[in-house]
């Protein structure tokens, strides 16, 4: 679930995407201020736009960070205007501190490597391709459905046949101050894994 607020870019509309629809395949209804968007091949509720000037909580310049109570807003003012779908949404910690276990040679690609990489609860494979990955690091993890300072959502994905969840990440990508223009993962010195990173 991302959520985005813009005034002066879009309007006065919030902004609720719970899935990538392909343009094509996206149905529209309209009941109140909120619009229900709909993947019409699947029948899956993708997305939301609620119009009009939200509360405060909600306006921002880009991306609005959720937590249950604003959930729990949203949901009211959906089903306010008459939709009985309400939105479940996982607000846990989308950027970690990751200890990568193993690594290995991608079986399909020179310059990647398969990485495990234990993010507290869970661990995650993770497909790499900077050059200064290394069993043992203590890095910085995008978990899926991070959404990147460039906009970028963060997916499951396959990379050259290897299952990957995740992004072990550089200083640059997570737009850190005097990030080092080099290719390169950011290692951190401390932290446990599972532990936010704060960007």
């Amino acid at each position: 679930m991302n959520v985005f607020y813009n005034e002066k870019g879009v309007g006065e509309v919030l902004i609720i995407k719970l899935k990538d629809t392909p343009r094509h395949d996206k149905a529209f209804e309209e009941k109140g201020q909120v619009v229900q968007i709909t993947n019409t091949e699947t029948g899956e509720v993708t997305g939301y736009n609620i119009f009009g000037q939200p509360s405060e909580e909600f306006r921002s310049s880009g991306p609005v960070e959720m937590d249950d109570e604003k959930l729990a807003k949203v949901n009211q003012l959906i089903q306010e205007s008459g939709f009985d779908h309400q939105i479940a949404a996982d607000f846990s910690p989308k950027f970690v501190i990751g200890h990568v276990e193993e690594m290995e040679k991608h079986p399909n690609a020179d310059k990647l490597n398969v990485c495990q990489v234990n993010v507290g609860e869970e661990r995650l494979q993770i497909v790499c391709g900077a050059p200064n990955v290394n069993a043992g690091q203590k890095v910085v993890v995008a978990k899926v459905g991070a959404v990147m300072p460039s906009g970028m959502v963060i997916k499951d994905a396959e990379l050259r046949g290897v299952p990957s969840s995740g992004m072990i990440c550089s200083a640059k990508e997570l737009g850190l101050p005097n990030a080092p223009e080099k290719k390169g993962i950011l290692v951190l010195e401390d932290g446990q894994a599972g532990e936010p990173f704060s960007l």
